[in-house]
């Protein structure tokens, strides 16, 4: 996906903590931590959901 290198997560985590603070991090973290395991999950849900649809079509005769 990305790749970063540890001097640019630094400086990325650093501006994070000037900007929201030190009190607000973990609560973006988790946050951040739920929307992403939702998404996830609603992925994974419509992934099953078209398997199982494709596997109820009848096959189509020519």
């Amino acid at each position: 996906m990305f790749s970063f290198s540890m001097p640019e997560l630094i400086l990325i985590l650093v501006i994070a903590l000037v900007v929201f603070g030190p009190g607000k991090l973990p609560e973006i973290g988790k946050a951040l931590g739920r929307s992403l395991q939702e998404f996830k999950r609603a992925t994974n849900e419509m992934k099953d959901e078209s398997q199982k649809n494709e596997l109820k079509k009848p096959e189509e005769t020519k």
